[in-house]
């Protein structure tokens, strides 16, 4: 999945989630930092990532 932002292009890698309820990671990219979580739930799992990723990036300006 691709998301346009002011910074560029976030990139968020999506795996397992299958079968429903099943665990699954989750990658968001941002240039060279990349943030990884795992859950059961896809959607608050991709929230939590792309979270973190806001978390680290406003840290580091």
């Amino acid at each position: 999945m691709l998301i346009p932002s002011n910074y560029g292009m976030i990139k968020v890698y999506i795996y397992g989630f299958y079968p429903p309820k099943g665990m699954g990671k989750v990658y968001a990219s941002l240039d060279d930092t990349v943030v990884s979580c795992k859950g059961t739930c896809k959607k608050k799992t991709i929230i939590r990532a792309l979270s973190k990723l806001n978390e680290i990036l406003s840290n580091q300006k």
